[in-house]
């Protein structure tokens, strides 16, 4: 139950085009929708089951509670994961059925003790995939480790290597060399391999940006996150994400609207001014939210009665304000967008990001489990 007039519509049609459209471009690789975060706050299994619906083979993940999540809803397509798992946590991956990424000895070795351990009659050994480090310095296994590693899962009865892959550094950055440094690293760890007769069904390099900007480095799957969502990885790259779709939209309704007079403050600190009688709409969403403190020193704006109105004052935990005074036509219960369309006007996650100085993916993942998903 909620009362709150503040919510995130999610485009579900939206995703499975974008899906489509991301299928298209990387064919004959695979598409795997990246689903951790909650589906980068869209919502983990809504957004898994359109996106398989709409062609994608692979769900990826971060966390082994986020691949129970999918299970638990019935999702039993391969879901990969993303980091190596905690050696405690290989029981439930293996119980699971998850696809565990390797980049150490350890988890090598607690992959197949788990696998081992929860052996079943004509159930075929636990795929893996090995992560190499070509220079995102992150997590993964060196190339010399990788190929190592590589080699004992061969050996290990337990398990099976299915795949190989590696993580682009600058992808989103097109002009940026070291993309193509990365790809010709991780090529000669696949090429070593194939000289010792070792040849994994899944090699996989390209994240979203890889996939627009780096045809050549899509492999066998390609790894798609924030354009499953209908958002370009980074505006370079805008062009390139054209025919995708923007999935979600932030709104709320006006909850009052007051009149300030000149030279009043509105907020904590009143570090907003009136220079003039100024009409304030207060809106019932704010930072525990996900709507940054910060806004409205960046310029940020939202649209009512398809308008660009300024959020005036700092955004406080529950509740912003917005400079309506050139329309005074605005009432309680008129809906507010803060992230979306309406009318001819459209703020993007990008435009937040960009007033802000971070990226879109922290706008979207931070935007509050209190604010109610409404998917259509």
């Amino acid at each position: 139950m909620t009362h709150r007039p503040v919510w995130a519509e999610v485009d579900l049609a939206a995703v499975s085009h974008n899906v489509g459209v991301l299928a298209g471009m990387a064919a004959p690789a695979l598409v795997c929708a990246v689903v951790k975060a909650g589906a980068y706050g869209h919502g983990a299994v809504e957004v898994a089951r359109a996106a398989l619906e709409a062609g994608a083979s692979w769900l990826a993940v971060a966390l082994v509670e986020e691949g129970a999540e999918l299970r638990d809803a019935g999702i039993d397509a391969p879901v990969l994961l993303l980091s190596e798992p905690p050696v405690a946590a290989m029981a439930d991956v293996v119980g699971l059925g998850l696809t565990p990424t390797i980049y150490t000895g350890e988890g090598l070795a607690a992959a197949a003790a788990a696998a081992a351990a929860a052996s079943v009659p004509g159930r075929g050994p636990l795929p893996v995939h090995v992560k190499v480090d070509t220079g995102m310095h992150r997590v993964g296994a060196a190339a010399p480790d990788a190929v190592k590693l590589a080699l004992t899962v061969e050996e290990r009865p337990e398990l099976s290597l299915q795949g190989m892959w590696t993580h682009f550094a600058v992808a989103d950055d097109p002009d940026d060399p070291f993309t193509a440094v990365q790809a010709g690293r991780f090529a000669a760890v696949l090429e070593e391999l194939a000289g010792l007769g070792v040849h994994p069904s899944l090699a996989h390099a390209s994240n979203s940006a890889g996939l627009l900007a780096h045809p050549a480095a899509r492999h066998d799957l390609v790894r798609c996150g924030l354009t499953v969502y209908g958002v370009a990885p980074s505006p370079a790259l805008a062009l390139l994400a054209a025919d995708v779709r923007p999935v979600l939209a932030l709104k709320a309704r006006v909850s009052l609207v007051k009149e300030v007079a000149a030279g009043e403050g509105v907020s904590y600190g009143r570090r907003f001014r009136a220079g003039r009688p100024t009409v304030v709409a207060t809106v019932p969403i704010g930072y525990a939210d996900g709507v940054p403190w910060r806004l409205p020193d960046a310029g940020g704006e939202v649209l009512v009665g398809g308008r660009r109105r300024a959020i005036i004052g700092a955004v406080t935990m529950d509740q912003l304000m917005v400079d309506c005074t050139d329309d005074r036509t605005v009432h309680v219960g008129d809906e507010v967008v803060l992230i979306g369309r309406q009318g001819d006007e459209e703020v993007g996650a990008w435009e937040w990001a960009t007033r802000l100085g971070t990226i879109a993916y922290e706008v979207l993942s931070g935007i509050g489990a209190r604010v109610p998903r409404v998917y259509r």
